[in-house]
């Protein structure tokens, strides 16, 4: 007797589930580019910078 729907589908939703853990274990982990995007952003205010002009927080107005 082949499966039942019910099986089907609880086969398809644990292998949804399997990788969405592998997923989620694969973005913890630590890649070689994400120290130096840590360091370009502002210390003061957390934005990004683009470039290597100052960060609009420390531009002065007027």
């Amino acid at each position: 007797m082949p499966g039942l729907a019910s099986d089907v589908i609880v086969k398809i939703v644990s292998l949804f589930l399997v990788g969405m853990a592998l997923l989620a274990m694969i973005g913890k982990l630590r890649f070689p580019g994400q120290k130096r995007l840590q360091s370009a952003k502002c210390p003061k205010c957390g934005r990004y910078r683009i470039g290597k002009g100052p960060c609009p927080c420390r531009k002065k107005k007027g």
